[in-house]
């Protein structure tokens, strides 16, 4: 994968605030510049997760390319994602507060979850507008170990789920609750590393 910050045929643009994103594509030292979209992330009612996915990601990519300067247009890659947790057919998303985070987790316990991104690149181009090339889903089954009600409560109000769908961060101390992961890893984290080099290796072949 040819790919340097000085090419701007390959620039990525990494339409998210996360940074978790922003880490995992250091990792894979690809070079990147954030632009972060405002879209309201709230659910419809009745609608499917796949549904839901790919509405967000084309929302977040309609709304990066207002964002982009006049340099920035020149061609260009937009990276954008969203990823959910899905329990029983319910998208669960970011909790409100400690006790909607404690509902989250006590639900998870002992059960297996799906952890779904779907990811979209696109070209961006004065002319073209923006072009997306490649749409992915990738979908990660993780099952939590069984928990003590004190467990639940003292991982909710560690704080640290309350910013992340699920309420819960495998990267973190989330790790703990977590007996094994089917799938991603880096998926549950936010991005699915093995697919997204392998798009974008298959745009670098001639």
């Amino acid at each position: 994968m040819s790919i340097s910050p000085n090419d701007p045929v390959t620039r990525i643009i990494l339409g998210s605030g996360s940074p978790r994103r922003r880490e995992i594509l250091e990792a894979l030292r690809i070079p990147f510049i954030v632009r972060i979209p405002q879209v309201d992330e709230s659910v419809n009612e009745g609608e499917e997760p796949e549904v839901y996915l790919d509405r967000i990601v084309r929302a977040k990519l309609a709304a990066i390319h207002a964002l982009l300067d006049e340099g920035e247009r020149q061609r260009a890659i937009v990276l954008v994602a969203d990823t959910s947790v899905i329990h029983r057919g319910e998208i669960l998303g970011k909790p409100a507060s400690v006790e909607d985070a404690e509902d989250m987790v006590r639900s998870l316990a002992g059960d297996t979850h799906e952890v779904k991104t779907r990811f979209l690149l696109a070209f961006t181009g004065e002319d073209a507008g923006i072009v997306p090339f490649h749409a992915e889903t990738v979908t990660t089954r993780v099952t939590f170990r069984a928990l003590s009600e004190e467990e639940v409560r003292d991982y909710a109000a560690s704080g640290e789920g309350l910013d992340k769908a699920g309420a819960y961060a495998v990267q973190g101390f989330g790790a703990s609750l977590v007996s094994r992961i089917e799938g991603s890893y880096s998926n549950v984290v936010g991005l699915p590393a093995c697919e997204l080099v392998v798009a974008l290796r298959r745009h670098a072949q001639p």
